[in-house]
């Protein structure tokens, strides 16, 4: 796919909906895979990395059937009985590789998750750790704590402590498998989590799926043994993408409405759009959805965004517009994403103009007289958005290999161009 080139654009007035949930469609996945008897997954995302969950599971001898607009999945409520010696090409999908490694790790078949080049440096030794603890092998044929990894059970739970600063995706990938451990799992994090939202979509799909589970704040989880139960399930609007959407209006001016999005999710990325109410935006929410409106200048600010990581690079592009510099702290995991996103994201800001640096756990952009250029997003499909959102305000400016944005959201260049941005 050719590079998009947009165009500046002004004040917008529009009703856009986000697409379905990433991280409840991976979740409802698995928990629908485990558990006994059949479950209807309604409105699931269907984008590069929930397909490579689907496949996933399906190699691990899962029986599921896609459609237009549902998944079906029938469960025994059992460990899925994954070929010996399979391998699992996970791509570039970090959360599949996560969440799959406990999946495997049930049975006693031997399997092997790998994934692409920039997946083999993504660290995934504490949650092998873990696995260990709870009574699997686990092997790594090339690099010891990176992709590919090797696993074979029986998982048999207990206990197991573990680290929560590099992701929370090694606690949800145990919390996931944890109602099919005869043991259950007793697990408790010696760090604070980062991106600990993520722990409240584990937890909350869980219960959606009849798991019993007990917690104290983000420090120690309960998970008693005895399977899933199917169920139906809606998976709600992702406000992840919709942070491209509500900074279009802070970016352009004017106001834009996501009609599709719960206001009491729990889903940290919600944080977004408080920041742009900081930031001088005015943030509403009622029956016909949540709407972000600006009539006046930005104002940077200093904000905590730890648990919304994955509107990081949407607010640092955002804050290149502002009348004053911005410092978004708690984002030092964003090395471990599908790029660098602190340096990435700081050096395409720097090559259209803006001041911006890197801290050890931060962001820092500073304003300044903004031009064209071309921006390489080297595959991440968050970079290619946001700054199709700065280029929308820049004016000529090119995003490299669009097509990366399948990966989470197939249908964002036809949704600009459903609006007339493009």
């Amino acid at each position: 796919m050719t590079a998009v080139l947009l165009d500046r654009a002004g004040p917008v007035n529009l009703s856009v909906a986000a697409p379905p949930s990433k991280s409840l469609t991976h979740r409802a996945l698995v928990a629908a895979a485990l558990a006994t008897g059949p479950s209807l997954l309604c409105g699931p995302l269907l984008s590069g990395d929930t397909r490579l969950t689907v496949a996933g599971l399906r190699r691990l001898g899962a029986a599921i059937e896609v459609g237009d607009r549902v998944v079906g999945v029938e469960g025994t409520g059992e460990p899925l009985a994954g070929e010996d010696g399979a391998v699992l090409d996970c791509g570039n999908s970090g959360t599949t590789l996560r969440f799959l490694a406990s999946v495997a790790a049930l049975s006693g078949a031997r399997v092997t998750l790998t994934g692409s080049d920039r997946m083999r440096e993504r660290p995934v030794r504490p949650l092998a750790g873990a696995l260990g603890d709870l009574g699997a092998s686990v092997a790594f044929p090339e690099r010891e704590g990176f992709p590919p990894v090797e696993v074979s059970g029986p998982l048999l739970g207990g206990r197991t402590a573990m680290g929560g600063e590099v992701s929370s995706q090694f606690a949800s990938s145990l919390l996931l498998a944890a109602p099919l451990m005869p043991e259950g799992l007793d697990l408790r994090l010696v760090s604070p989590p980062v991106s600990r939202s993520y722990l409240d979509l584990t937890l909350g799909v869980m219960a959606r799926f009849g798991a019993r589970t007990a917690r104290r704040g983000y420090e120690r989880f309960a998970v008693g043994p005895g399977p899933y139960r199917g169920t139906a399930y809606a998976v709600e609007g992702d406000w992840s993408s919709a942070s491209y959407l509500f900074a279009l209006a802070a970016a352009l001016g004017g106001r834009v409405t996501v009609p599709n999005l719960d206001p009491g999710s729990a889903q940290g990325d919600r944080r977004f759009v408080a920041a742009l109410g900081e930031m001088g935006c005015r943030v509403s929410s009622g029956p016909g959805g949540v709407t972000v409106e600006r009539e006046g200048p930005l104002r940077g600010i200093d904000v905590e965004m730890s648990s919304a990581p994955d509107t990081v690079q949407t607010l640092a592009v955002v804050a290149a517009l502002a009348g004053s510099p911005t410092r978004i702290a708690g984002v030092g995991h964003l090395r471990h994403k599908e790029s660098d996103r602190l340096a990435v994201t700081a050096d395409r800001l720097r090559s259209l103009g803006a001041g911006a640096r890197v801290e050890e756990d931060a962001l820092v952009v500073v304003p300044g007289p903004l031009s064209g250029g071309t921006v390489d997003p080297e595959g991440d499909h968050r970079t290619a958005m946001a700054f199709a959102v700065l280029g929308l305000a820049v004016g000529r400016v090119a995003i490299e290999d669009p097509g990366c944005v399948e990966k989470s959201w197939p249908g964002f260049w036809d949704a600009l161009r459903g609006a007339g941005l493009l």
